[in-house]
């Protein structure tokens, strides 16, 4: 075993700082807007598009995976994205967010991590889970 893949298995089961964002209706017009998908629920929001996640992911805070996993960024690609739901998501409510490494391996000299995001409710019930995999070149 190579000290590369000792180091990327230790890597698995860290936890990223947990944050908690609420779902305004500013932030969603602003996604509506941006990916340009005008629906009047949207827009008003009455309802939350399905890649809103990545709202929260980006405004919720918490620590940086890159920064925990000691990523050089020059080197880094958005591999995959994959949201399982269990429900809509709905606006105004507050949504927490748990991270986890789940997978880190090593294929063809470069390093792949896939990330783990539980996303619960104020009543701590599984809203989604996303899965994101992050690409580092060597």
């Amino acid at each position: 075993m190579s000290y590369l893949s000792t180091e990327l298995e230790e890597k698995v089961g860290m936890k990223i700082e947990s944050y908690t964002f609420r779902v305004e209706k500013g932030k969603i017009r602003e996604l509506a807007l941006a990916i340009g998908d005008l629906k009047e629920e949207y827009m008003n929001g009455e309802a939350v598009p399905p890649t809103f996640p990545t709202v929260i992911d980006f405004w919720g805070g918490g620590s940086s995976s890159s920064e925990l996993l000691n990523l050089n960024m020059k080197k880094v690609l958005h591999g995959e994205q994959e949201y399982e739901y269990f429900r809509e998501i709905i606006p105004d409510e507050e949504i927490t967010v748990h991270g986890v490494i789940e997978k880190a391996y090593t294929k063809a000299s470069i390093n792949f991590f896939v990330l783990r995001k539980d996303y619960l409710n104020e009543q701590g019930e599984t809203v989604l889970i996303s899965r994101s995999t992050i690409i580092e070149r060597h």
